[in-house]
């Protein structure tokens, strides 16, 4: 089992922002395989939609680190986590910005990157990065298109409805080849049929405490998407999932490692990110739960 951990980005830890270098540094050292970040710009006020369903917005996301600085951080004080996105919004970004920004990351960190890709689902957000809404899954397939584009060839050059990338030298490209891994979240049909057609792997998640079913949220949906991989002629076994592992502010680190011990003996789990946001008062505090965790496995 390899597990990672969110870096201190949101809520009380993002008012320690040196706290993202120790933090990086020390989980190393306690043996995470990987370090994830995630990706919000607001905290509505009054929000159209609220958070995993509700009508609220966590107070947690109050205070956020830009992603791209503490992956950047991260990749410059590490050697050997991988260092992944949990996710990014995709289609609020021009591709040609994201592409230098993650080609920088996974080249400075020696070819580490794991870029994880949702579509995004806060209006009020949408609205600040001034991209319409209702164009978020075209805007994220063109933007896949234009990455590929940007990852694998120069001169590189995409012409789409929503981006364009005018032709242009890409001679800086990411250590890994032909690109760096592509993972992407969600379980509508949609999000799942993307996942099949051009993804790495899927990005799943479980939440407790609460009755966690292994089957229902991990594998009967992989399951689903690697006979519509299938369908689109790719190999299903090529695909991967990283699932992460989210515990709600009342669980306790026991339910971590119960949660991590049922996603692998239940349904074949072999790499989790555990996020800490709702759980650790300071980065003292998540480093003593990184620690309690790996040293349970």
């Amino acid at each position: 089992m390899r597990i990672g951990f969110s870096l201190p980005q949101l809520g009380n830890l993002a008012r320690q922002p040196t706290g993202v270098a120790r933090f990086a540094r020390e989980a190393e050292a306690l043996g995470a395989a990987s370090l994830w970040v995630a990706d919000r710009l607001l905290a509505p006020v009054e929000p159209t939609v609220g958070y995993g369903g509700g009508d609220t917005i966590p107070e947690e996301f109050n205070s956020i680190i830009d992603p791209f600085a503490a992956l950047t951080i991260a990749a410059t004080v590490t050697e050997t986590p991988l260092l992944g996105s949990n996710v990014l919004n995709a289609p609020w970004y021009p591709p040609a910005m994201l592409a230098r920004s993650l080609t920088t990351i996974d080249a400075i960190s020696g070819g580490r990157l794991v870029a994880g890709f949702g579509s995004g689902w806060s209006p009020e957000e949408f609205q600040a990065a001034g991209i319409p809404m209702k164009e978020r899954g075209r805007r994220l397939d063109e933007g896949l298109d234009a990455l590929e584009q940007l990852w694998t060839v120069s001169p590189a050059e995409f012409h789409g409805k929503y981006w364009t990338v005018p032709a242009t030298h890409a001679e800086l490209k990411p250590v890994q080849r032909p690109r760096p891994p592509i993972y992407l979240a969600g379980f509508s049909p949609a999000a799942m049929r993307r996942v099949a057609r051009r993804a790495d792997g899927w990005l799943p998640v479980v939440q407790f405490p609460g009755e966690i079913d292994p089957d229902a949220a991990i594998t009967a949906p992989m399951n689903q998407i690697r006979r519509m991989a299938e369908e689109e002629g790719r190999d299903p076994a090529e695909l991967d999932l990283i699932l992460r592992v989210y515990p709600k502010a009342t669980a306790t680190v026991e339910d971590i490692i119960t949660a991590i011990r049922r996603a692998e003996d239940e349904a074949d789990v072999r790499h989790v990110l555990v996020d800490l946001m709702f759980l650790a008062r300071d980065v003292d505090h998540a480093l003593e739960m990184a620690g309690t965790v790996l040293g349970s496995f």
